[in-house]
């Protein structure tokens, strides 16, 4: 009798195993296939692992650079790397950075800031507008 138990013990395990392997390999296929632009990533936003990788470059004679954009809000590029929404504090490495604001309504404006070892600088942004906001027809 002993053994007997034991066995169905056995083969209930494996059947469980089998089923719960099987249903998560067809749902993420049928997920990834299903819908591929809904991707999760797991993982900091990108403007996190940008600052980041902005920070762990800079050493010990990191410059900082204060971003703030009038209107506030708008989303900061330096170099093509999005970094966040303005204000921003920056701890960068001495260089040339080339800074792009881009405001909720079209608006945008560029900078370029040289930022010597140990320097502090504060940099404002004034978006201006892309295209008319308003036409008039005559």
């Amino acid at each position: 009798m002993a053994e007997t138990a034991s066995t169905t013990a056995t083969a209930g395990t494996v059947a469980s195993s089998s089923k719960q392997l099987g249903f998560a390999s067809t749902n993420s296929s049928k997920d990834q296939n299903a819908f591929p632009h809904l991707a999760a990533t797991s993982g900091p936003p990108p403007e996190v692992v940008n600052r980041q990788s902005l920070e762990q470059k800079a050493g010990g004679d990191a410059g900082k650079l204060m971003l703030r954009t009038v209107p506030t809000g708008a989303q900061i590029w330096i170099d093509g790397m999005f970094v966040g929404n303005a204000p921003v504090l920056l701890i960068v490495p001495p260089g040339k950075y080339k800074i792009e604001a881009r405001g909720q309504r079209s608006e945008h404006t560029q900078s370029s800031v040289d930022l010597l070892p140990h320097e502090t600088r504060k940099v404002v942004l004034t978006l201006t507008a892309r295209y008319p906001m308003r036409v008039s027809v005559r």
